[in-house]
């Protein structure tokens, strides 16, 4: 019996890295879902500009949704796929009722890192199963991430 899948990487470790990305995609479905209701909710002065950017965000995160589930199923894996197991796995809590715009930039900026926390984990167990596919994809997801906080942090007038 062979010990690697059908992509040629050890089975084991790729069933490590699975369970990594079934806690990333969890906490996306969560993510994204924040993201709907500050899009639906947000009101006051900055409500075209934020209207627009929640929308940018939730769309480019339903994106990550489906690369990481997709990715799992190329590891040989199941994504989770029912709203129940996302809330029993996810680190990100759900936001109601936000309507102020500085609120839902920072909850949204402490969600982006809290995902940057786990796929700076998946990246670590890709790395060392020599993954390429899983590498590239965290790296770029990691990468566009950084530079969203960035600009979130500016916005809030932090450093």
């Amino acid at each position: 019996m062979s010990t690697l899948n059908f992509i040629g990487l050890d089975k084991a470790k790729s069933e490590k890295l699975a369970n990594k990305l079934n806690q990333l995609l969890a906490n996306f479905q969560v993510y994204y879902q924040n993201l709907r209701g500050f899009h639906w909710n947000i009101q006051g002065q900055n409500f075209f500009e934020l209207h627009a950017k929640f929308e940018e965000q939730y769309t480019d995160a339903q994106q990550k949704i489906d690369d990481i589930a997709e990715r799992i199923l190329t590891l040989g894996s199941t994504p989770f796929h029912s709203f129940s197991t996302y809330l029993e796995s996810t680190q990100i809590k759900e936001s109601k009722n936000i309507s102020d715009g500085l609120q839902a930039v920072q909850l949204t900026t402490d969600n982006i890192k809290s995902l940057l926390t786990i796929e700076r984990e998946a990246l670590a167990i890709a790395s060392e199963l020599d993954d390429e596919g899983s590498v590239t994809l965290l790296s770029d997801f990691i990468s566009e991430q950084e530079k969203t906080v960035w600009m979130f942090t500016a916005w809030l007038g932090q450093k």
